[in-house]
């Protein structure tokens, strides 16, 4: 039987608590109940992402997030889909660079069935995955890549960032989506491998919030999971530790069919789980997060240069994590003014720090937005199986918010000193071309031929 403690509520947690338990497989679960509506969500995170991919085989993690919904041992084709949505739920599945997760939310007296779909194929998903399976959803990735990626104005730009912060051979150095060549080389085997290694109960955490009865839940989750045996076999990702700063500023010119000009940017910024990434978070919500910004008063309202711009974090364990600049340009205004204005906001920014207002401010931004992650039981659940995942703990999700509202405007200032200049950034310039006329006049647009339900949120 599975064995577990139930934690009580921490300070600043806001009375929200978890159970933590694990199977005798390695199955890591978290439960948290909350009564509020008849719902419960169901989240499970496999400790996989790009950055366990090797050259040659890029995108396979989000590859096989596809595979997944194509039919398992006792649930053929889309069934998965069609048995959630049929019982009133809803669900999904995304890959990232640190995790691939899967997730329903549910009516509460069909959480038994979320339960056993996302045994079911953990347990027996090779017994269906087949030639066929493996050329249907190689073709919805590429297409995947062409709509969202390839075919979209500045829709590669993060992926040309990702390789300019991070050096060739680094494992965040390749975006999850992948390349095309490299998913036209995986074989059946190499999909085949890849579950044996990653798709194993001792490499997954297990979370479920709601209106749920624990002690039922629990027998549910080891009648359905207890059975699936371990795998021993998965190597640790790469170690992507890097210097602090870049040391140069690195720069790219984006000759396109774009709409406007823009400047784009990406600093390194401290990883995730550190007070160093939460005062750097604060520091990105005051110069970039929003209409109140310094950013957006300088370039939109006052000089009206640009039309948009944001500064946001994407927060990485195993790597620098990246502060994300993106300013689209206003009429026939040249990217150089714009990168002079910001370069003065930032060195403004980090030789005065924050006004009081802007850390009342952007403190309350992230409290909202972590309290609204939190107060849904999907959000809920997502967030567990992170910490878990990622950091080993769980509850730390619950008291998340508190660690935001403790940076001071000296840590934030420093952080901005730190790290938001120019030697530590890579940069995009794009520069709008005239489109290419077909030569037959007909349209060149790929046509979408998925029908398939799924359509990951990969990032």
């Amino acid at each position: 039987m599975p064995m577990g403690h139930t934690a009580t509520a921490q300070a600043g947690s806001g009375g929200l608590t978890a159970t933590e338990h694990r199977l005798a497989n390695g199955l890591r679960v978290v439960l948290s109940e909350d009564h509020l509506t008849p719902v419960a969500a169901v989240c499970l995170w496999y400790d996989v992402g790009s950055r366990h991919e090797v050259k040659g085989r890029t995108g396979l993690a989000h590859l096989f997030e596809h595979l997944m919904f194509q039919g398992s041992g006792q649930v053929k084709g889309n069934g998965h889909f069609e048995l959630v949505q049929g019982a009133g739920g809803s669900l999904n599945g995304t890959t990232s660079f640190e995790r691939t997760n899967y997730f329903e939310t549910m009516p509460t007296h069909q959480l038994e069935l979320a339960l056993w779909l996302e045994a079911d194929r953990m347990g027996s998903l090779l017994a269906a995955l087949d030639d066929e399976s493996m050329e249907n959803q190689r073709d919805v990735v590429k297409n995947e890549r062409r709509q969202r990626y390839d075919n979209v104005p500045y829709g590669t730009a993060f992926e040309k960032l990702t390789a300019l912060v991070y050096p060739e051979g680094h494992p965040y150095h390749h975006t999850p989506i992948g390349s095309m060549a490299d998913l036209d080389a995986a074989t059946l085997e190499d999909a085949r491998t890849f579950f044996r290694t990653y798709y194993a109960p001792n490499n997954a955490v297990l979370s479920v919030v709601g209106d749920i009865d624990s002690e039922q839940t629990l027998a549910w989750i080891e009648k359905y999971f207890g059975s699936i045996p371990s795998h021993d076999g998965k190597q640790p990702p790469r170690d992507g530790a890097l210097p602090e700063v870049i040391g140069e500023q690195l720069r790219e010119e984006v000759r396109e069919e774009v709409p406007a000009r823009a400047l784009m940017a990406a600093y390194r910024l401290p990883h995730d789980g550190t007070r160093e990434c939460d005062a750097a978070d604060l520091a990105l919500t005051v110069l970039g997060g929003g209409e109140s910004s310094r950013l957006h008063n300088r370039l939109v309202r006052r000089d009206r240069t640009a039309v948009a711009a944001g500064f946001g974090l994407l927060r990485l364990a195993g790597a620098p994590s990246l502060g994300w600049l993106d300013v689209k340009t206003s009429g026939g205004v040249e990217v150089a003014q714009i990168e002079t204005a910001v370069d003065e906001e930032l060195a403004r920014f980090a030789a005065e720090g924050p006004t009081p207002e802007e850390m009342e401010r952007a403190q309350a931004q992230l409290e909202r937005e972590w309290l609204d992650r939190l107060g849904t039981v999907a959000g809920r659940a997502d967030e567990l199986c992170r910490f878990a995942v990622l950091f080993g703990d769980p509850q730390l999700a619950l008291t998340a918010v508190q660690r935001v509202l403790d940076v001071t405007a000296e840590e934030v200032q420093a952080a901005a000193r730190a790290q938001l200049h120019p030697d530590n950034r890579a940069v995009l310039v794009y520069e709008p071309v005239e489109p290419v006329e077909s030569t037959d006049g007909a349209a060149a647009d790929e046509t979408d031929a998925d029908t398939d339900a799924h359509e990951g949120a990969d990032k």
